[in-house]
């Protein structure tokens, strides 16, 4: 046992556990996967040049992302597979500290690890650590911070305690110049942690003076990073106040979304399911309630009963990252039967945990020893961090712009509440049957990373037999996020409506010809004019043109999917 804590096995099992289950599910494709396409070629400039050059789309800073990308060009040249593994590898130190951290919370080594195997081998974690996506970068800084606060809070002394607050802010400020919501870290975890430490030393002033110079020296970067971006050609400028806002889109959005945190921690919230058992006063009323108030939802949704997954972003029924908005429709991966038991746990363990605060007899808290962070001390730590957050996303829903991946850093605070009040107030010990459950959706999120880097290597097989017969990319619309690609190596940026630097950036495009197939985002890329399309269906559009279908095979399902190239426009092409 000293050997294991020596050498934090526990936590290198999480990292090591996140990076297995990438190597199965094959994650090999030379193409780009959404929003990814202008970030890899961003690195390879990078690389190439020496330079940080934005090309319109999307709106994080991307820096250190983009160097962590640099070397890894460096070592083993330019490919898809080497820049996105840059993210794997964030993704397993993410894995290790979440681990720390949650044990640092006062979690026993034991529930600690199965906590962040619930979170690091959801299919929603698993996906986006196999792109190169800004998403857990972002994480990383994030949870970087709250481990250095933490450490802060039960360091021994205060020098102690201002060496772990120096490391908190250098870590998320650095870090966060991927993703510049993770400045949420130093701009309210770490205030909040200074005020915490404020009322641990009254005596000791020089920690409040040297906490608010390190505060003070954490803000002023972040605003000089600020300026510097607003500065950069062909940057998307990120807008705190939209332009409409309408109450019930934001709250639909919402609600939807975090409806999905049962279901992506669905091992954290299923264990509450015994609760539902546990009879008292307040148990039946409590589930006429929420039954109501779901079957209400649902039908304002348009359906009878809607079933997780709600949002359906990158976690969605079709197993594949969905919107590509190419024709047809994708190959089922969750049958209703299945959704509807995944249903039924998730919402079932969320009501079991609301259930479980109106327990009759409670068991007695197991005493916190005098060292460790009290649930005083997590709540103005993690509540001021996440309501604001939360707020951060209002805009986005009114936009209709939310997506699943913004839970992530929510989701990582809402385990280490989840284990921290299961261990002290259910059961001190995380049992067999989540660690079932979190092999299964560990497999679960095996095949849909599968499933989504299979799609997109049949797409790119149909693209390497246009070329054979001498079809430019530029005649073909392979799905918006390849056109972003394709777009790119004809221009410099991509043709993004709001773009404000350099001056008049963005060109109005008129409307295609009459009668052409549907192309999603026409106007951002400007050199496609597409005589083909990529479909799920051949008899879309115009109907099937005279180029083979390509078949991909589909995880755990033996029946193959396929994709058609069918005919943009009338006639002969």
């Amino acid at each position: 046992m000293s050997l294991v804590r020596r050498l934090r096995l526990p936590a290198l099992f999480c990292a090591l556990s996140v990076l297995l289950c990438e190597l199965i599910s094959r994650p090999y494709a030379n193409t780009g996967i959404s929003d990814e396409w202008p970030y890899l070629l961003m690195a390879q400039k990078l690389a190439a040049t020496g330079h940080v050059l934005y090309n319109g789309w999307g709106a994080p800073m991307l820096t250190w992302q983009l160097y962590l990308a640099d070397a890894a060009i460096k070592l083993f040249g330019f490919s898809f597979t080497a820049v996105r593994f840059s993210t794997v590898v964030v993704a397993m130190l993410l894995a290790f500290v979440l681990q720390r951290a949650l044990v640092l919370a006062g979690i026993t080594e034991h529930n600690a690890t199965l906590g962040t195997l619930a979170l690091v081998l959801s299919p929603l974690y698993l996906m986006m650590s196999i792109t190169f996506m800004t998403d857990i970068h972002g994480l990383f800084a994030v949870v970087l911070c709250l481990y250095g606060c933490l450490a802060a809070l039960r360091a021994p002394n205060p020098r102690k305690a201002i060496v772990w607050l120096n490391f908190a802010v250098v870590a998320n400020v650095l870090c966060g110049t991927s993703r510049q919501i993770a400045w949420l870290g130093t701009l309210v975890m770490f205030p909040s942690t200074l005020w915490l430490l404020r009322a641990k030393y009254r005596d000791q002033r020089h920690i409040w003076i040297a906490g608010s110079a390190i505060t003070l020296a954490g803000f002023i970067t972040i605003f000089a990073c600020m300026q510097w971006l607003k500065q950069q050609p062909y940057v998307l400028p990120e807008h705190l106040v939209p332009k409409s806002f309408s109450t019930t889109l934001v709250i639909q959005h919402l609600v939807f979304l975090f409806l999905d945190a049962p279901f992506l921690l669905l091992p954290l919230f299923a264990v509450f399911l015994r609760s539902l058992w546990n009879r008292n006063r307040y148990s039946l009323a409590v589930i006429i309630l929420t039954s109501i108030l779901y079957t209400l939802i649902s039908l304002h949704r348009g359906y009878p009963f809607l079933m997780e997954p709600l949002w359906g972003d990158w976690v969605s029924p079709q197993g594949i990252y969905p919107s590509n908005h190419i024709p047809g429709t994708e190959p089922l991966f969750l049958h209703h039967g299945t959704r509807l038991v995944l249903t039924i746990a998730s919402l079932g363990g969320l009501l079991g945990l609301i259930l479980s605060f109106f327990r009759d007899h409670p068991p007695p808290f197991k005493k916190e020893a005098p060292e460790s962070v009290s649930w005083n001390q997590l709540l103005v730590l993690l509540a001021p961090f996440a309501l604001t957050y939360t707020l951060l996303l209002i805009p986005r829903a009114a936009e209709d712009s939310t997506f699943d991946r913004y839970l992530l850093p929510l989701l990582a605070l809402a385990s280490l509440c989840l284990i921290r009040y299961y261990q002290q107030r259910v059961n001190r010990r995380l049992g067999l049957f989540c660690a079932l459950l979190i092999l299964m959706m560990a497999a679960y999120g095996v095949a849909t990373v599968h499933d989504t880097f299979s799609f997109y290597r049949a797409r790119a097989v149909l693209a390497a037999e246009l070329h054979s017969n001498g079809v430019p990319d530029t005649s073909v619309d392979y799905g918006w996020e390849v056109n972003l690609g394709t777009e790119l190596q004809h221009a410099d940026h991509i043709n993004f409506p709001t773009l404000a630097v350099p001056a008049n950036a963005y060109v109005p495009v008129p409307p295609p010809p009459p009668g052409t197939c549907p192309m999603w985002w026409y106007n951002y890329t400007p050199h496609i004019h597409p005589l083909y399309s990529v479909s799920f269906d051949p008899n879309v559009c115009y109907g099937p043109a005279p180029f083979p279908p390509v078949h991909y095979s589909l995880w755990p399902y033996k029946t193959p999917g396929t994709l058609y190239v069918v005919r943009s426009k009338p006639g002969k092409s």
